[in-house]
C-alpha cells in the first residue's frame, strides 16, 4: 500500500479497529469511523474526523456515508464473520480503492480474498510472532510477515558489521536478504549506497526470505 492513500473508513470498532482509527487519526489522516455500538462510537469521536453509529453490512447505508469516496476500507468487524464477509464485499462492489480486512481463521481469510479484499491480516497471531521474534533474538526490534516465506524486519547492526560498507559486507549475496533502509538516530536514508558505512547505532531494515534470515540468526 503506497502512501498517497490518506482518506480511511474503518468498519468495526473493538480493539483492532479503535486502534487502527486513532494510530491513523495521530497522523493526521481523514478516519470515518463505523461501528453499531453508539458508546463506542462516543469513546473514538473525540480522535476521529467522523464517527458514525450505523450498520456496515447495509448497502444504502455505505452509499449515504459516501464509502466510495475513501481510498482505504479496514474491515475490522470481530466476532461476526457474516458481517466481515458482507462488509467487505459491499465497499469492494463500492469502488474503494484498497480493502484490508481482518479474519478470524484461515477459511474466513479464504472467502475474504475470494470476494476481492485486498489484505487479509490475523492481528493476534501477527502480534504474536512479533513478540516471539523479540523474545528469541537479541537484535531484532521489529518484525512484519509479508508472506508466509517473506518477512521484512527491523534489526540492531550486527557487531561483526560495524566500521565496514554494505559494498564490503555483500550483504546481498551473502546472506540473501536485502537492506531497505538504515536509521542513523533521527535520520533515515532510504535504499541505502553501496558505500554507505554501518555504525553501532544504526538500524538497519532487512527484507528477505524466513529460511535465510533464519540463517542469519536474525528469526
Amino acid at each position: 500500500m503506497k502512501h498517497r492513500y490518506k482518506d480511511f473508513v474503518v468498519l468495526g470498532l473493538g480493539r483492532f479497529g479503535k486502534s487502527v482509527a486513532q494510530t491513523l487519526a495521530e497522523k493526521g489522516y481523514e478516519v470515518l469511523a463505523v461501528d453499531k455500538s453508539q458508546e463506542v462510537i462516543q469513546e473514538v469521536s473525540d480522535y476521529v474526523t467522523h464517527a458514525v453509529q450505523a450498520d456496515a453490512t447495509d448497502m444504502d447505508t455505505l452509499k449515504a456515508l459516501g464509502i466510495r469516496n475513501f481510498d482505504v476500507a479496514v474491515i475490522a468487524i470481530g466476532t461476526n464473520m457474516q458481517s466481515s464477509i458482507m462488509a467487505t464485499l459491499l465497499v469492494k462492489e463500492l469502488g474503494v480503492k484498497y480493502v484490508l480486512a481482518k479474519a478470524q481463521n484461515e477459511m474466513h481469510k479464504k472467502v475474504l480474498e475470494k470476494i476481492g479484499a485486498d489484505r487479509v491480516i490475523f492481528p493476534e497471531r501477527e502480534m504474536g510472532v512479533r513478540i516471539a521474534s523479540n523474545l528469541v533474538s537479541n537484535n531484532i526490534l521489529d518484525y512484519i510477515e509479508l508472506s508466509s516465506e517473506y518477512s521484512l524486519v527491523e534489526i540492531a547492526t550486527l557487531q561483526e558489521w560495524v566500521g565496514k560498507s554494505l559494498k564490503e559486507l555483500n550483504i546481498r549475496s551473502k546472506y540473501g536478504i536485502n537492506v531497505m533502509a538504515i536509521r542513523h538516530h533521527d535520520t533515515v536514508n532510504i535504499s541505502p549506497r553501496a558505500d554507505v558505512v554501518l555504525h553501532k547505532e544504526d538500524i538497519l531494515v532487512v527484507m528477505g526470505s524466513n529460511e535465510d534470515l533464519a540463517r542469519l540468526h536474525i528469526l
